[in-house]
């Protein structure tokens, strides 16, 4: 082998000498600088022609050569790659959106009447029940008159009772009975409207949760629709978060969901438990709301929140690295495998067809199967075809 090396090597000392030995044929760095000089136009071309075809003739002899060389030289060093064997996996996909934490239950409580506030029954932060007395207004008389209109509803129900067992043994009038029926029914609904009013200079709780803040303190004077309280049931906690509308086919209720809140570095396992049935036209997003527990309390109304949704799921995925997918000039995404051929371990490039990725990991849906031998170390560095040594 040695011998055929340097027979080729005389070849290539000879082919040099040929194309350039030759005296009138030499042009040399100090004749080029003296053509420069003498600014010689005519010159100048002819000498790059001449150097032009000698390296042209000069490249096509090399690569001969290293031709030759390549089908000459069996002990070319293989490069080391690292590989693995491909198989067939679980993959299930994520989605992530910026959510806000929400709770229905958050309420500011308005006056319904115009008085003054006489009585304020509780302290901020403190726990109350669904209908516990918050506060009193003054009702300025209203309780005497409803008292009143409950003396005269009793009276006319009274003589409608009377008047009634009259009537039914035939005695009296019609227009008796009528009159008595219709006066009860009257002072009844007075009785009613003002009780009515009267329920409004008392302040409850709409449902059970904490006194977040006394807005109006007592003794102040307050009208119709003056703000009070505000209370806020912290247990019924959810997520409130804008998913784009591609996702109107794979997001719906009952879709399992993770929500992470950084504020406590806590990541909560839930589901998708309300779909709105609106698309925003402004940014073209719909609205999901996510349940979450809130068993220490800390999770406030406002929180910020990661909120990460499955929407999409294969049992039988192949799963590669993202970083060993290349793309040609063709934007056709490949990667690189090995391959047995003639007894000898090489590279082979293959055009794949690949899906979403997650986690430093993309989907091949097309291209490679499992059992091949995917290139990972060394993917970015190995050519098509060249002899690769596995470590």
């Amino acid at each position: 082998m040695k011998t055929k090396l340097n027979i080729l090597l005389v070849a290539l000392t000879l082919i040099i000498s040929s194309c350039g030995g030759g005296e009138n044929k030499k042009i040399d760095a100090k004749k080029i600088e003296s053509l420069i000089e003498k600014q010689d136009l005519g010159g100048l071309k002819s000498a790059k022609e001449t150097i032009t075809s000698e390296y042209s003739e000069l490249r096509n002899q090399i690569d001969k050569i290293n031709l030759a060389l390549a089908k000459l030289d069996t002990v070319t060093k293989a490069f080391d790659v690292t590989a693995i064997a491909i198989k067939d996996t679980l993959f299930t996909h994520y989605v992530e959106f910026q959510g806000n934490v929400k709770t229905k239950q958050n309420v500011v409580i308005l006056s319904e009447y115009n008085g003054t506030l006489s009585n304020v029954y509780v302290k901020k932060g403190q726990r109350v029940a669904k209908g516990q007395l918050l506060a009193k207004i003054n009702d300025g008389g209203l309780s005497q008159q409803v008292a009143q209109l409950q003396a005269q509803a009793d009276l006319a129900n009274t003589t409608f009772e009377r008047q009634k067992k009259l009537w039914e043994q035939k005695i009296g009038s019609e227009i008796q009975f009528l009159q008595a029926k219709t006066t009860a029914k009257s002072a009844q609904n007075a009785l009613n409207q003002l009780k009515s009013q009267l329920a409004k200079t008392t302040v409850r709780a709409p449902f059970s949760g904490t006194i977040d803040d006394i807005i109006t303190d007592q003794g102040s004077v307050v009208a119709n629709g003056t703000s009070l309280f505000r209370i806020v049931n912290l247990n019924n906690m959810y997520v409130e978060a804008e998913v784009p509308e591609k996702y109107i086919t794979s997001v719906k209720k009952g879709t399992t969901a993770e929500v992470y809140l950084p504020m406590l570095g806590e990541t909560i396992q839930s589901k998708v438990r309300q779909v709105s049935s609106f698309i925003n036209p402004n940014n073209r997003s719909f609205t999901v709301e996510i349940a979450i527990p809130n068993k220490n309390g800390l999770i406030k109304p406002n929180l910020t929140t990661k909120v990460s949704i499955n929407d999409y799921n294969d049992e039988n995925a192949i799963l590669v690295p993202q970083s060993v997918v290349s793309e040609n000039a063709e934007e056709e995404e490949y990667v690189y495998i090995a391959v047995i051929e003639n007894g000898k371990t090489r590279a082979k490039r293959v055009i794949v067809e690949t899906s979403k990725s997650q986690n430093g990991l993309i989907e091949v849906t097309n291209g490679i199967s499992t059992g091949d031998k995917l290139i990972v170390e060394g993917a970015r560095s190995v050519k098509d075809g060249q002899l690769i040594n596995i470590k």
